[in-house]
């Protein structure tokens, strides 16, 4: 049973790295990048409130690497240390289709439910 809470806190809130896989390959689509780049830039996806933990973002990318998806180097040239920089690899590539697929389906169900519920509402006027 549902708790019952303040409707002003909004609904509750699915799992904060549900969507991080997807987001870390698009994000390595759109440019390889090193780990704190590739934070940034998933940002601009929206599944992430603020910055995203680092130490969640590097653990997904060492089992995306671990699973064939992504593959990293270490860049030594230039100032500064070292640095990891990732790139998704073409298995990567198709899991990424595989997802937007599921995420396009999930898209069409959640605006099928939406027409209803507006539907429902014009209905009950």
């Amino acid at each position: 049973m549902p708790r019952t809470k303040n409707k002003d806190s909004g609904p509750p809130q699915g799992k904060a790295d549900r969507y991080i896989q997807p987001s870390i390959l698009l994000g390595l689509l759109l440019k390889i990048s090193y780990g704190y780049e590739l934070i940034q830039n998933i940002q601009m996806f929206g599944f992430i409130e603020g910055q995203a933990p680092p130490g969640m973002i590097y653990r997904h990318l060492r089992q995306l690497e671990q699973d064939g998806l992504v593959h990293s180097n270490w860049v030594t040239e230039g100032a500064g240390p070292a640095k990891r920089v990732y790139q998704i690899t073409d298995e990567g590539k198709e899991v990424l289709a595989l997802w937007i697929g599921n995420m396009r389906k999930q898209a069409e169900n959640l605006n099928a439910f939406i027409k209803y519920y507006e539907k429902l509402l014009k209905d009950n006027e």
